[in-house]
């Protein structure tokens, strides 16, 4: 399946402009698509170590354009992680761009041949890959940065619909220039390259961060079109105030990664309508490719606080526990959602990577949500054991194994919200104590405040011997 009409564009057409203003055109993605094909690549699992660089982008969408399978991960993904996936899913070839920092290319794995694909992309063999479906076209991780193999598989299908549907309601065209703000391996990031590919809008890649000027300038200095960001990234643009958003090409914000403050959203919808711009609050799920719903620019003052509306070609509804559709106004439970975009399925071994569509495009978010009088939603709770912190989701199962296998003997148990995580340990003294929350901010690259240790005599149980978790405050 051709996707986002790559193949259509000219070779002379801009596909990105790097920070320090190198471009680059869509002839040299052409290229790497070609010299992926002709190393193998072709219908084979291929882990792609990603930053917002020209050489991760053109990695990416070479796979896309040969038929590879590639997995996004985070470059900085330790290499205890990193080897723990391969163990399990066998990739046939490893791809690091060569604008990466020295130590994330050397975890290409030792012995491989090198292959140089143009002067920005290396390749390493792996080994024989696994079995892929026909229709598979990417992999994501579904659990932040714990190390979970669960994988979320997507077809082409998947992510050409959710890219026209992002496209189609923000009102995307050729001239945009979205900034990059966040990471190409997180849903979130891919699902900006994939519509604006789609819409032949070039994009500012930048590794830099929000509260660096250098951001700034490129983002005005290229003409800056867009800014995406999770809540956190909305707290850093509140302490920056507004005059660091005037860029004179600045047409919209969009949110998404979690649940937004009321006071965040109502600031930044306000400062949208006044200065002309647009506002989108929205909501997804990787497995969802990843996106939705969002709430029509023109209602994020009056609506506050809410998620919004399907995106173009999806269907919400609400279920009871026991599977019923809720119907009427302020009717609320879990959230259930209908769409192309839904993926096929979960992957947890190498064997599923040969599985079909399994979810029939029905995915039961696990999210607890309302619908008003108007139709639109609000969620207002979670069902399944993750929360969102700083943008990433992170499994509280997943954490606990990490915790599990560094700190053998002692007890876990991890609740939370977004925004913080607690780990209660047993016994309440020690070296699992004292080193809880460093090593899980080590391993997920998140800051140390977004985890919290609670150190406790004894774990409540059930009369089963379960983690009882409702007897744990995960508040803070």
């Amino acid at each position: 399946m051709e996707l986002f009409g790559l193949r259509e564009r000219g070779p002379e057409e801009l596909l990105a402009v790097e920070d320090g203003g190198g471009r680059v055109l869509c002839g040299e993605l052409f290229a790497v698509g070609e010299g992926l094909a002709r190393a193998g690549c072709r219908r084979e699992l291929v882990f792609v170590l990603c930053e917002n660089t020209a050489g991760t982008l053109l990695g990416y969408l070479g796979c896309l354009l040969c038929g590879a399978v590639p997995l996004l991960l985070d470059a900085h993904t330790s290499p205890q992680l990193l080897r723990g996936l391969a163990e399990v899913y066998r990739p046939a070839f490893y791809l690091v761009p060569r604008d990466l920092p020295a130590q994330s290319r050397a975890q290409l794995p030792q012995a491989a041949p090198v292959l140089e694909l143009r002067d920005r992309v290396l390749l390493a063999a792996g080994g024989r890959g696994p079995a892929l479906h026909r229709e598979l076209a990417l992999l994501l991780a579904t659990s932040g940065s714990t190390g979970s193999p669960k994988l979320v598989r997507l077809s082409g299908k998947n992510l050409q619909s959710n890219a026209r549907a992002i496209a189609e309601y923000l009102e995307l065209t050729p001239e945009e220039r979205p900034i990059t703000t966040l990471p190409m391996s997180y849903s979130y990031g891919m699902s900006i390259v994939n519509s604006h590919a789609q819409a032949g809008a070039p994009l500012l890649l930048t590794r830099r961060g929000i509260l660096e000027r250098g951001f700034w300038e490129t983002a005005a200095g290229e003409g800056a079109t867009s800014l995406a960001g999770v809540p956190y990234t909305y707290q850093m643009l509140q302490r920056l105030g507004p005059a660091a958003m005037d860029l004179p090409r600045l047409r919209y914000l969009t949110q998404a990664g979690g649940g937004l403050p009321p006071e965040l959203h109502r600031e930044f919808a306000a400062w949208a309508a006044e200065t002309g711009r647009r506002f989108y609050v929205m909501y997804g799920q990787t497995e969802a490719g990843p996106r939705m719903g969002y709430l029509p620019p023109e209602r994020a003052v009056e609506k506050c606080g809410a998620m919004g509306i399907p995106i173009p070609g999806g269907r919400f509804w609400l279920e009871d526990g026991d599977g019923r559709a809720l119907d009427g106004p302020e009717a609320s439970g879990e959230l259930v959602y209908q769409g192309e975009n839904v993926a096929m399925g979960y992957a947890r071994t190498a064997q599923d990577l040969g599985r079909g569509d399994e979810w029939g495009g029905v995915l039961r978010t696990g999210d607890l949500a309302r619908r008003d009088a108007d139709g639109i939603y609000y969620i207002v709770g979670r069902k399944k054991r993750f929360v969102k912190l700083y943008g990433s989701r992170v499994s509280l199962d997943g954490a606990e194994r990490l915790l599990c296998s560094r700190f053998p003997g002692a007890q876990f148990a991890c609740v939370g919200r977004d925004g913080l995580l607690s780990v209660y340990v047993s016994p309440p003294s020690g070296e699992a104590a004292e080193g809880a929350a460093d090593y899980l901010a080590a391993q997920t690259r998140l800051p140390r405040g977004a985890f919290r240790v609670c150190p406790v005599e004894d774990i409540p149980r059930t009369e089963a011997g379960k983690t009882c978790y409702a007897r744990l405050n995960g508040d803070g």
